[in-house]
């Protein structure tokens, strides 16, 4: 994933989190009202703040969006015990230039006509906020926190947890 520089500190730092992992879970609303997730490959994080990915324009998802744009993306990076989720509002486009600057051959599998397929479009995920996960210290500190918190009586603090805001609003509805 290309990642440009961020202009808030908040997306700074959520670009650390993320930096690294090269997939994230999409999570969007199926017409029944429930959810539906899907892995694709984050391509970039620009400096607007927007993940950025390549999706196919007459896909069930983009047809979901059409209807609520509202989307999570879930990030995991198991062996760093890191973990973000992601809100945000989706948009799709035919950007030329987006194309252009993050077209790849391993791409072609998804899109046999290369960067001029019909089907090929950008998908922008505008951040809202975030939730992240992570581990404090190395894993040692992790490992005798852990056995401290088989032995005592007493919750052993594994990690951070926090949120991010893109917009400087309050997040609502995480915990």
């Amino acid at each position: 994933m290309k990642i440009e520089e961020q202009r808030t500190a908040e997306l700074r730092q959520l670009a650390r989190l993320v930096d690294g992992i090269d997939v994230a879970m999409l999570t969007t609303h199926a017409e029944d009202g429930s959810m539906v997730s899907r892995p694709l490959e984050v391509l970039k994080f620009d400096g607007d703040g927007d993940f950025v990915f390549f999706t196919a324009i007459d896909s069930y998802k983009v047809a979901q969006l059409d209807e609520h744009a509202d989307v999570n993306l879930a990030f995991a990076d198991p062996r760093r015990h890191r973990f973000v989720s992601v809100r945000g509002s989706a948009r799709v486009e035919r950007d030329r230039a987006t194309i252009d600057e993050l077209w790849s051959l391993p791409q072609r599998v998804f899109f046999p006509q290369g960067k001029d397929d019909p089907h090929l479009a950008v998908l922008r995920v505008q951040v809202r906020d975030a939730a992240y996960w992570e581990p404090n210290g190395g894993m040692v500190a992790r490992a005798i926190d852990f056995v401290h918190g088989l032995v005592s009586e007493q919750p052993t603090d594994l990690g951070r947890h926090g949120i991010l805001r893109a917009t400087g609003t309050a997040p609502a509805d995480r915990d």
